[in-house]
């Protein structure tokens, strides 16, 4: 006997880590809705829906803003399974960056282990490959990001150094005042924080993700300009309802 599970509002989002007011939002703009509502009004949500928002959750996940993820879903050539072979090409990426890491920590070990010498050189590369850079970004990635900025004058990365400043403690001063991050004024600021985000990754999905992940994992890092782990989740948060 086949039974179709259903989840309540708060039952889904605590399975998920989701929030309840972010499913409320994803409902308010069309994007995700439940297939049910209770005799009491409540929304209920089956099988398929979190088959939904699943795909939902994995667009975003590769750095699809809310509104192209509901043109992408709604699109009638839309095929879910080429999300999965992008995020599987995505986490290969990623194993293939820990496996190179792994190669040269075991190869170091092993020459401590063994009290052989080893060469000032060796622990210069052993520093480069724990380096923050290499661990949140691949090469390529460097490389890429070096090229979009290296075209800017002093003038303008002055300029834009200023403009980060003064974005984040504008975010800071909304964060104090507990103004609510689907404010308006709250998610203007989120989509100039996304808009400088991409003179710096010229829109790379894969970059943005990695700069993500050292914001998320090294909130009290100085190269964060005053930005700590709280603040970035009310950043993150912004976001999600742009």
């Amino acid at each position: 006997m086949i039974i179709n599970r259903k989840w309540k509002v708060g039952e889904l989002a605590k399975q998920t880590g989701l929030t309840v007011r972010t499913l409320h939002h994803y409902d308010q703009i069309s994007l995700f809705s439940s297939s049910e509502v209770s005799d009491s009004g409540h929304r209920i949500y089956n099988e398929a829906d979190v088959a939904k928002l699943q795909q939902i959750l994995s667009l975003k996940q590769l750095g699809f803003t809310l509104e192209e993820i509901k043109e992408t879903i709604e699109n009638p050539n839309f095929n879910p399974i080429e999300i999965i072979k992008v995020q599987l090409e995505s986490v290969k990426k990623q194993i293939e960056v820990q496996e190179q890491l792994y190669s040269r920590l075991e190869g170091m070990y092993e020459l401590l282990a063994t009290q052989q010498e080893v060469q000032p050189e060796q622990f210069i590369k052993l520093i480069e490959v724990i380096n923050l850079s290499e661990k949140y970004f691949t090469q390529e990635q460097i490389e890429k990001m070096k090229k979009q900025t290296g075209h800017f004058s002093p003038e303008e990365e002055k300029k834009i150094e200023n403009q980060w400043s003064e974005l984040i403690a504008k975010i800071r001063t909304e964060f104090d005042r507990k103004t609510p991050a689907n404010h308006q004024e709250v998610m203007n600021l989120a989509n100039r924080w996304q808009e400088l985000t991409k003179r710096f990754t010229g829109g790379d999905p894969e970059i943005v993700k990695a700069a993500e992940r050292f914001y998320a994992e090294n909130p009290n890092n100085a190269l964060q300009h005053g930005v700590d782990g709280e603040l970035y989740k009310y950043i993150k948060e912004a976001i999600s309802h742009i």
